[in-house]
């Protein structure tokens, strides 16, 4: 995985539909023991990863745009290399979410309409060093403490559609 050592940037790769930019992203996540003495399954809760965005203030799941050469699925994992420093696996889909930018308009998309495609994704390692370590902070967060954390309604959407039912509670032994 060499290749994600150095985020990607420009918008040559870059796909589009119908006046969209296509734009993959995750909600990474884990889960934590509640009593850190223990180490069976049934006494864990789940967290998410955020990062700070460079632009203002709150907090965001890592995302991107989605580019030529590479599934939506991979576009999502670099993403979350790139901008959160986290390696993991997809885990599953979370739905489609359109959104206008105010950073990314051009002369295929100019009124900067993107459309995200959300995934759930278990995180496996979280890097020492990343690509954009220098601007990101990450921050693990409870469902509820991320939500309430949410920059943008449509991520907070994807978190509470993805996440709601694991919420707080427990995970069970095996699950």
């Amino acid at each position: 995985m060499c290749e994600y050592l150095v985020a990607r940037t420009g918008r040559q790769q870059q796909r589009y539909d119908s006046g969209f930019r296509l734009v993959a992203g995750c909600i990474p996540y884990r889960y934590r023991h509640l009593d850190e003495n223990c180490c069976d399954n049934s006494n864990k809760v789940v967290e998410v990863l955020m990062i700070n965005s460079p632009s203002g203030p709150g907090l965001l799941f890592p995302k991107g745009g989605w580019e030529n050469d590479e599934t939506v699925q991979e576009a999502a994992l670099r993403e979350a290399i790139e901008e959160a420093g986290v390696r993991g696996k997809i885990v599953r889909f979370l739905g489609y979410y359109e959104f206008k930018s105010k950073t990314h308009q051009d002369e295929f998309s100019p009124e900067g309409w993107c459309r995200a495609a959300m995934f759930a994704m278990m995180v496996e390692e979280e890097l020492g060093s990343w690509p954009e370590q220098d601007t990101r902070c990450r921050t693990w967060l409870s469902i509820s403490e991320a939500a309430n954390s949410c920059r943008h309604p449509w991520m907070r959407e994807a978190l509470m559609a993805g996440f709601s039912t694991l919420g707080e509670m427990k995970q069970t032994p095996g699950g």
